[in-house]
């Protein structure tokens, strides 16, 4: 069986942010960017926007 990608958090944003501001979104797309997979879920448990990326583990 393949092994099995696993998500690496790369930060952690409050999600009560000021309005019209989404600075989970932006550092996704500047990891993007340079080159990291990331993208950004909610983390309902502790109210924050996760940036994350799938790593295989080696």
């Amino acid at each position: 069986m393949p092994d099995q990608p696993t998500r690496t958090v790369l930060e952690r944003f409050p999600a009560g942010g000021p309005r019209g501001s989404w600075p989970a979104d932006e550092y996704a797309a500047a990891q993007r960017a340079q080159g990291t997979p990331a993208q950004v879920v909610m983390d309902l448990g502790s109210d924050q926007f996760l940036v994350v990326a799938d790593t295989t583990p080696q």
